[in-house]
């Protein structure tokens, strides 16, 4: 077959049709003048908000920022422990690293890839603070079971959604279903800014007032400050680029289950080598990525990328392992981890994926498997 070249995430493609929206947008920004704060700021977290079915949505300078502002509202500091997962991007750890506080790394559901929940509650003790799972690649984590551990010992729980905004777990919005949802707006993502930011979900009226505070230096009124915050707001032009896209995210969250279960079906049946995404029937995924379980993962990447085809790794490194947390977490054991770590790979992912792309993108794949093994 003729080579192609085929983009890991389309976002040109996207573009084309959303442009007059977004430019629209863009230019209602630079008429009022509104950079920081502006009236499109609130627009969109009112309508964040209704979507996922809460009461508060705060929105911030990213999705890492996030998780700093979600952490210090819950007063998390020195010495506290935070339960999480070590596959997953570092933002996640580094964010309870930097308050001062530990990760503490539960490994893996080995079909789901997000935190096991059975292996959560013996390692709460009395300086943990907060469990933080990770709704990973675009599906959330059992949360239901992760919540009511969480509330049998006093805990709060942060999701940290920055894959799955448009997920559902049993019939629910992820990002509404914990104390605290925290998502990324990065461009990659289901619902991507053309820059950084993200957003912060709750029901509780206290900690909405606490984090807005906290991302305005923790200003409650201009120029006074009760309290510690940073520089988190998010962007007036990226929330009007935000307000645009979401015209069209309803439509973008079905082709991205579309184009993930044809993949998962097109692999399944020809290509027993490779593992796919598993979804449990309680929930649904976005994708934020499209991973594959492979031997010989590097062997592969290379025949496809021969090919026009580009992948990436997420993760190739368990945040356990990585030299910043190593010297406290060497003896923290993560078997799963470590074996997906190792194999596992993305295909090139999002809801504007052409069929005939896709299609070559398989076919690449089952050569590249029966000529590796």
């Amino acid at each position: 077959m003729s080579i192609r070249t085929i983009p890991f995430v389309d976002l040109k493609a996207q573009y084309d049709v959303l442009k007059p929206r977004i430019q629209d947008r863009i230019n209602r920004v630079l008429e009022h003048g509104q950079y920081i704060m502006g009236p499109e700021v609130r627009e969109l977290e009112d309508r964040l908000a209704e979507y996922v079915g809460v009461k508060h949505c705060v929105s911030a300078s990213s999705g890492t920022d996030t998780l700093l502002i979600a952490m210090m509202a819950l007063g998390i500091g020195y010495g506290d422990e935070v339960i999480t997962t070590p596959f997953t991007f570092v933002a996640t750890g580094e964010m309870i690293a930097l308050l001062g506080a530990v990760p503490v790394f539960v490994d893996i559901d080995p079909k789901t890839y997000n935190i096991d929940p059975s292996k959560i509650e013996s390692l709460i003790t009395p300086k943990t603070k907060a469990i933080m799972p990770v709704s990973l690649f675009g599906q959330c984590a059992d949360m239901d079971v992760i919540n009511s551990i969480a509330n049998m010992h006093g805990l709060p729980v942060i999701e940290d959604a920055a894959q799955s905004f448009g997920a559902t777990y049993k019939g629910r919005k992820s990002c509404g279903l914990s104390t605290i949802g925290s998502t990324s707006f990065f461009p990659s993502k289901p619902l991507g800014a053309y820059g950084d930011g993200g957003a912060l979900f709750t029901d509780d009226d206290a900690l909405a007032k606490l984090m807005r505070e906290i991302r305005v230096h923790g200003q409650d009124r201009r120029y006074h400050h009760p309290r510690i915050g940073i520089n988190g707001r998010l962007d007036t032009l990226q929330a009007a680029i935000l307000l645009a896209k979401l015209e069209r995210f309803d439509w973008e969250v079905d082709r991205r289950q579309a184009v993930g279960a044809r993949y998962t079906q097109l692999l399944a049946e020809r290509c027993h080598e490779v593992q796919t995404p598993y979804i449990p029937p309680c929930n649904t995924s976005v994708y934020a990525q499209y991973s594959i379980l492979v031997e010989d993962r590097n062997a592969i990447a290379d025949k496809l990328k021969a090919k026009g085809i580009p992948t990436a790794v997420h993760y190739p490194v368990p945040l356990n392992r990585q030299p910043a947390y190593i010297a406290c977490h060497e003896n923290v054991l993560t078997p799963i981890s470590d074996s997906i770590s190792a194999r596992i790979l993305s295909l090139p992912m999002g809801p504007d994926v052409v069929l005939d792309d896709q299609d070559y993108v398989v076919e690449a794949i089952l050569e590249a498997v029966e000529t590796t093994s």
